[in-house]
């Protein structure tokens, strides 16, 4: 069904409903976005049942990043969100994850066809994420770094749920994949109570011919290049900080308790993230882009030089850290989008942020994987603080963009 324009027009004039929208837009990307590290939050179950390789560990959550790369890029190529109704599109994609999650229950350890499930999951993500954010971004009134941070915010705990589950279940690895796969398609239903709001618009068309425009415009290339300094970390925090915490809670709470604490610490940790995307949202809006992004990578690459060196000691001092990281981490994310639809030639947005969408969730796959080569080279200690060569880049980037006269085009003048 194509987007009904007279009733976005409509909805121009019933601008109450923006709350109720965004609200449950927020819910259902919550519920939805829990299949995304469904089987990551399951990890040391599944070592302990079928002892998989690393290679296969990291391979279950990169065929999601990879899946979700090839998603965005097919569902810009084709502009479904402009051909298909927005909400129909999600509800569609939502059903079709839940299932290729669920079908994962019948088919470990069988895992290539597990991967392949996987990035199923991950294609099916590109009609859920980037259609939440241009459905929040409908009701922007200048408050767009608001409204995207919170969808985002949405997104980083429904990202952590499945640790909640994972707990909350017993630590029984079918559980967190069922309910999962049942929050998705409790999502797929409730979408259609979302209004369009009075700003949505057409996509612009990908045009390969401008996509030299992303490194030959050098603010443009600034901001990519903090945005793949954000990408370097977090995808890889996010994978791998609820396997860090079991093997170091393993040391010093024993064997018995460490799935559980880990498991609700790293829920705790990711979804955190949801208040530093609200309150950089907030500040981004008011303060400024470039100001935001590199408050919130300095704290961020901080925490992933400094955390490994307290593995295995007190549990109190890793958990704090670990929170502090999980809010900084993802906080500065949705400010790069906005920072691009903003320093980008108008005809060509759809191009650019479908550009840096592929880049920095192709970035991930790397980070993603080296993880556990490092912890297998260098140990737990020192595994994580390679991912502050990201948030380093991340910093120098935005700072040179926040000097350069362009910047002012950024958040209505503020830097």
């Amino acid at each position: 069904m194509a987007v009904d324009r007279a009733a976005i027009d409509a909805g121009a004039a019933r601008l109450p409903g923006k709350a109720r929208s965004i609200a449950v837009l927020c819910l259902c990307a919550v519920a939805t976005l829990s299949l995304w590290f469904s089987t990551t939050a399951v990890i040391p179950a599944l070592v302990r049942a079928y002892g998989p390789s690393p290679g296969v560990l990291s391979m279950l959550t990169g065929a999601v990043q990879a899946g979700f790369v090839v998603g965005c890029l097919v569902s810009a190529a084709l502009a479904l969100a402009d051909r298909l109704d927005p909400r129909r599109f999600f509800a569609g994609a939502a059903l079709v994850g839940a299932a290729a999650n669920l079908a994962v229950l019948f088919l470990v350890p069988s895992w290539g066809v597990v991967i392949a499930l996987r990035f199923a999951t991950g294609l099916c993500m590109a009609g859920v994420y980037p259609v939440g954010m241009k459905l929040a971004a409908s009701w922007a009134r200048g408050d767009r770094g608001l409204l995207v941070g919170l969808l985002v915010g949405a997104v980083t705990v429904g990202s952590a749920l499945p640790h909640l589950i994972n707990a909350l279940g017993g630590l029984d690895w079918r559980i967190t994949l069922a309910v999962g796969s049942a929050l998705a398609a409790g999502a797929a239903a409730a979408i259609g109570l979302v209004r369009i709001g009075p700003g949505y618009g057409r996509s612009a068309a990908i045009r390969p011919v401008a996509l030299a425009a992303a490194w030959r415009n050098v603010p443009l290339r600034l901001a990519n290049l903090g945005y793949l300094g954000h990408m370097w970390e977090l995808y890889a925090m996010w994978a791998w900080i609820g396997a860090f915490l079991y093997a170091s809670f393993s040391r010093t709470l024993g064997p018995e308790i460490a799935p559980g604490a880990a498991a609700l610490t790293a829920f705790a940790v990711i979804a955190s993230g949801g208040v530093g995307c609200l309150a950089a949202g907030l500040a981004a809006d008011r303060w400024g882009r470039t100001a935001v992004t590199i408050a919130a990578m300095t704290v961020s690459g901080a925490c992933a030089l400094g955390i490994g060196f307290l593995f295995g000691g007190a549990a109190w001092a890793i958990v704090l850290v670990a929170l502090v990281w999980g809010v900084s981490v993802v906080a500065d994310s949705a400010q790069f989008s906005a920072a691009v639809s903003e320093l980008s030639d108008p005809d060509y947005v759809g191009t650019m942020l479908t550009l840096q969408t592929a880049m920095g969730f192709t970035l991930t796959l790397v980070t993603i994987h080296l993880v556990p080569v490092w912890v297998e080279a260098v140990g737990w200690t020192y595994a994580l603080a390679p991912l502050a060569a990201g948030p380093l880049v991340g910093v120098w980037a935005m700072a040179r963009l926040r000097a350069r006269p362009e910047a002012a085009r950024l958040a209505g003048g503020r830097r």
